[in-house]
């Protein structure tokens, strides 16, 4: 197993609860696809360092995890199509 780490950025306009049900469902996700969630942090609403899609906002989370090479492709694509997801990026911390 690998560890991975996914930082995903919420649309500001989202209600705090509506976003930590959308990181639940990361989790589930991600479990589903046989990963082992260790932490999540959630860093709340964050100004941005430079326009993205006309947003100056969003709400962040942060998702540690273990997992097998081929397991972030699902989730990866779903938040490739999340309307509510302004930007997010798996990384694996060495």
């Amino acid at each position: 197993m690998r560890a991975y780490e996914l930082m995903t950025i919420f649309r500001p306009e989202m209600a705090e609860n509506e976003v930590r049900n959308e990181v639940t469902t990361i989790e589930q996700a991600l479990a589903a696809g046989g990963a082992t969630v260790k932490e999540t942090d959630f860093w709340g609403k964050r100004r941005f360092a430079y326009e993205i899609d006309h947003l100056h906002e969003g709400w962040y989370a942060l998702v540690t995890f273990d997992a097998e090479a081929g397991a972030v492709d699902d989730v990866d694509r779903a938040l490739s199509l999340s309307d509510n997801v302004v930007r997010h990026k798996f990384i694996r911390p060495e």
